[in-house]
């Protein structure tokens, strides 16, 4: 999984200039209304909106703007009707990409997303060409600072997670699809903070990249991440970190 948390880490960090620009925002009310949408309005009752609220709240997002989101997706306010959609394809030396979108035009986001893929040596795949290379999984995300690892570690292990990995800026403890929630309301409970936690993909292998395909794919994995409609690109990719910092420079 050290791949994945590397690219969690980046994450991470490109969160938080996104939530300095506000993209963060329409992406995080695309998310609660799609859920209220699809499983209603009670957190409660509704595990997707129980962590689109996490994230929400986590970008501190006004009430208001959480409110109003829920009850477009509920019908209770008029408002744009959003989907889901996922696209496999591939990207630069035949690095596999998950990527999964909030959507009120299919047609429209397909075209954009085959157009950007294109520019950057990549191109979109079959329904199920990759999702076979992927596991759904639960991640949760900790700060380093405020925890001792090998403690965090029992904690977790406890709690039911299946693993815990440590990266720059967090601890990112991983759980089966079904036991992601039951597992975070645990951990939640034993007093520990929550930086995030999110439902993902986690490649079953990874691709070692280095030099020009390597800043190829970041400048694509970089792009598609700030297009609108993507909630989130998943690749089964590796990177030296030597190389990674020269490419993040």
């Amino acid at each position: 999984m050290s791949g994945h948390s590397k690219w969690h880490s980046i994450k991470h960090k490109k969160a938080k200039v996104d939530a300095a620009k506000g993209r963060i925002f329409t992406r995080v009310i695309k998310e609660l209304t799609v859920a209220a949408r699809l499983g209603g309005g009670d957190a409660d009752s509704n595990p997707r909106l129980r962590v689109a609220l996490t994230a929400a709240k986590a970008a501190n997002m006004p009430a208001k703007n959480i409110e109003n989101a829920i009850k477009k997706g509920t019908g209770e306010l008029p408002g744009v009707v959003y989907e889901d959609v996922t696209y496999e394809g591939y990207g630069p030396a035949g690095v596999a990409l998950y990527i999964e979108a909030v959507t009120d035009n299919k047609n429209r986001t397909v075209a954009e997303l085959r157009h950007l893929l294109s520019r950057y040596g990549g191109n979109l795949g079959e329904s199920g060409s990759v999702a076979w290379m992927f596991e759904r999984k639960g991640m949760i995300s900790v700060p380093i600072d405020n925890y001792d690892e090998d403690k965090l570690l029992e904690i977790a292990l406890e709690c039911g997670a299946e693993d815990m990995e440590k990266g720059d800026e967090y601890y990112e403890i991983y759980t089966a699809f079904e036991d992601f929630q039951q597992i975070r309301t645990a951990i939640d409970q034993k007093g520990i903070h929550i930086e995030s936690a999110e439902l993902t993909m986690i490649p079953k292998n990874s691709i070692k990249l280095e030099g020009k395909s390597a800043e190829q794919l970041m400048k694509l994995i970089d792009t598609l991440d700030e297009h609108d409609d993507v909630q989130n690109v998943h690749a089964n990719f590796d990177i030296d970190d030597q190389e990674l910092e020269r490419i993040m420079e």
